[in-house]
């Protein structure tokens, strides 16, 4: 009877599947065909034809597909599927690995098929110039697109070679890890960056895509697993549901912030975008309900119809977002000026005082993670007190003081003039790379998941098992090399700003929030090292951490002092298109080389106060345990130090070569023995003949 009911759920869902792909090709299709060449002419795009145009919406939806489902395998198979082993080298073969090799490797054709068709849609060449290399190049440098899509072409290849070689429960992390750049490379690069307010809208669309690749991404693989029988066990559903309870506010509020910025003040249903937004809103809400009905019934055909709603859902939601990317939204025709394009805001004021206390631009991503962090280490911190353990305060006040300095730093006045001021940049780089990690490594993240999440007896693995396996990760090791760390975090600085790189990424919102979250991660990497609760795959002793900082201290004033002195504006194009009339280049320059000298030596010798203490408290910590060993008759060094001087003093001596003589080794080793003998009478030296 299951056998037939299961045969049924497979043609069912196999049958919706086949019309949810429909969808997401059609939709795509018709909307770039009824378009036509006026989504060209109205942005001043030249009409590639309609092969090109046509090819390059096929492939996008393609792409768009495979990218969900490789998410959704991924996430899967690493953290909703149950595994009953202790390690992480076990072989993955589950329906998520499977799905996911199948996505990526489409991923990656899609993707680098792209690159050429994205060249010639976006500078209006047509299909004849495919054999042109001058055409192509041309296309190459004209548009962002094609450079998107070879860093996803980069990232999915290697993703899809991932996963045939090795498929381990880490090699699914790194997979996941490279999908996302792989995701948000072409994401970034689209309609979010124009038009006021784009920052806004740059920023909830990178939370939006990732919720929904990795929850609704799940969800299908999930629906998939069910539909070739497989049996979902009471703790996968929970963590199922879960990932969807935790997810859903991801995928929503976003939304609140999308819809506005694309239809820049138009009505809902005045243009073809806002019919496309309501339309999607239906086929999300189809996908809710459909999800709540799943966790509700258990009745095999009705959750069969919902397996089938889901997927009707999704498909409407990719083909929607795919079509989206084929007609200009409103934003498009908002005329700004330059300061606009390259902030997506304006800053008509000079910096001042005042002007950082009531200057406030929220910046939504780094927001958004100071809140979902802050939030994870609390309940951390609730589950680990409730079980009756202790918890230092500290920590918590390190932990929330850090992600407070995040914001401030972020969203804040420093975070609003960041952008055409180099001065207040360099104060955002410090604080982020230098003031906050300091207080976040004091935290013991880390260490608490440990704590918090329990061990699952027996041969389930669940997130202690998965903190434990990162942490004994030899890509993890490598990356935490003290040396590889330092050239990191000190590089950082000489090639960011010593090289065009800086200049090229102030131009975008996402290039500032690239180099934001670079700055953070990496110094969090270098403090925890130093004084971070956390133990590291590689520690080092205190005196290894004392020469670790004081070595980095040079690099910052040499960094700082080039700065100031240097006659050369760093990133001065880019400060030259904003030409904002209060700005000030040289002394911007020169403030931002002050705050690197000033600002990089300060923090460092908070640092070894801090290691100072550490390094007191854990002497302290280590005589009383060998105080406490030795009162309990548990500590047997000492004992076996001198008995082994003991057997030294029994020793045969060897013959004399002449008579009454002996060697030199001998006579010292008697006069060792002798010594130790009358250890007990204060002959052996400054510690009574004990450890030295």
């Amino acid at each position: 009877m299951r056998e037939r009911s299961v045969k049924v759920r497979r043609q069912v869902v196999g049958a919706t599947i086949a019309v949810s792909g429909l969808l997401i090709l059609l939709v795509p299709l018709v909307t770039t065909l009824v378009a036509g060449e006026d989504a060209y002419t109205e942005i001043r795009r030249a009409w590639p034809g309609t092969t090109i145009a046509v090819t390059a919406t096929v492939l996008a939806a393609a792409a768009s597909v495979a990218a969900f489902l490789t998410f959704g395998g991924l996430t899967h198979e690493a953290i909703i599927r149950v595994r009953h082993h202790r390690r992480d080298d076990f072989a993955v073969d589950g329906t998520g690995v499977r799905v996911a090799r199948i996505a990526s490797a489409l991923w990656s054709a899609a993707s680098g098929l792209l690159i050429f068709v994205t060249a010639l849609d976006s500078s209006g060449v047509g299909v004849d110039a495919l054999g042109s290399g001058e055409a192509l190049a041309y296309g190459y440098t004209a548009s962002y697109f094609p450079g998107a899509w070879t860093v996803t072409f980069l990232f999915s290849t290697a993703i899809a070679i991932v996963l045939q070689v090795r498929s381990t429960w880490t090699s699914l992390v790194l997979s996941l890890w490279m999908s996302g750049f792989a995701a948000l490379a072409p994401v970034v690069v689209g309609q979010v960056l124009v038009g006021w307010n784009h920052d806004f809208g740059g920023d909830a669309t990178i939370i939006q895509t990732l919720a929904v690749d990795v929850v609704l991404g799940a969800c299908a693989v999930a629906g998939l697993a069910a539909a070739g029988g497989a049996r979902t066990g009471a703790r996968e559903r929970r963590r199922l549901w879960t990932l969807v309870v935790l997810g859903s506010p991801f995928i929503v509020l976003p939304e609140l912030v999308i819809t506005p910025f694309k239809l820049a003040g138009t009505g809902l249903l005045d243009t073809a975008t806002g019919w496309q937004i309501a339309t999607r809103w239906v086929a999300l809400a189809v996908v809710a309900g459909a999800l709540v009905g799943l966790a509700r019934v258990t009745a095999f055909a009705r959750r069969t119809a919902l397996w089938a709603a889901m997927f009707v859902g999704v498909g409407g939601w990719l083909a929607l977002t795919v079509a989206m990317t084929r007609v200009p939204p409103p934003n498009y025709f908002e005329n700004p000026g330059i300061e606009v394009v390259f902030l997506g805001f304006e800053t008509p004021d000079a910096p001042t005082w005042l002007g950082m206390l009531t200057h406030w631009r929220i910046n939504i991503l780094f927001t958004t993670l100071a809140v979902f962090a802050t939030v994870v280490y609390l309940v951390g911190v609730h589950v680990v007190r409730s079980r009756g353990d202790r918890w230092p305060r500290y920590r918590v006040m390190g932990w929330i003081s850090g992600w407070v300095t995040v914001f401030l730093a972020t969203s804040s006045g420093l975070g609003f003039y960041a952008g055409p001021d180099f001065g207040i940049h360099m104060i955002v780089h410090m604080t982020l790379n230098m003031a906050a990690p300091i207080m976040l490594v004091l935290g013991g993240p880390i260490t608490l998941a440990l704590r918090a999440t329990q061990q699952v007896h027996g041969a389930v693995s669940g997130p202690h098992q998965w903190t434990t396996w990162l942490l004994q990760w030899p890509v993890a090791r490598a990356v935490m090399h003290p040396l590889f760390v330092f050239v990191l975090y000190v590089g950082s600085y000489y090639a960011l700003y010593f090289t065009p790189l800086f200049g090229d990424l102030m131009r975008y919102h996402w290039g500032h929030q690239f180099m934001y979250m670079h700055f953070l991660i990496v110094g969090y990497m270098f403090y925890s090292m130093v004084i971070g609760v956390d133990m590291t795959p590689r520690p080092i002793p205190h005196v290894g951490k004392l020469g670790y900082v004081i070595a980095a201290m040079p690099f910052h004033a040499f960094f700082g002092v080039i700065v100031m002195t240097s006659p050369k504006i760093i990133a001065e194009t880019f400060y030259q298109y904003l030409d904002l009339p209060w700005a000030d280049l040289a002394s911007s320059q020169y403030l931002g080389g002050g705050v690197a000298w000033a600002g990089g030596e300060l923090p460092l010798l908070f640092v070894v106060v801090v290691l100072g203490l550490q390094w007191a408290k854990q002497d302290t910590r280590e005589s009383r345990r060998s105080d406490r060993q030795e009162d309990t008759g548990l500590d047997t060094e000492y004992e076996a130090y001198n008995a082994m001087l003991q057997q030294l003093s029994h020793r045969r001596a060897p013959q004399p070569a002449t008579a009454g003589a002996t060697s030199g080794t001998d006579r010292a080793e008697a006069t060792a023995a002798s010594t130790v003998a009358g250890g007990d009478h204060g002959d052996a030296g400054p510690d009574g003949g004990g450890r030295r």
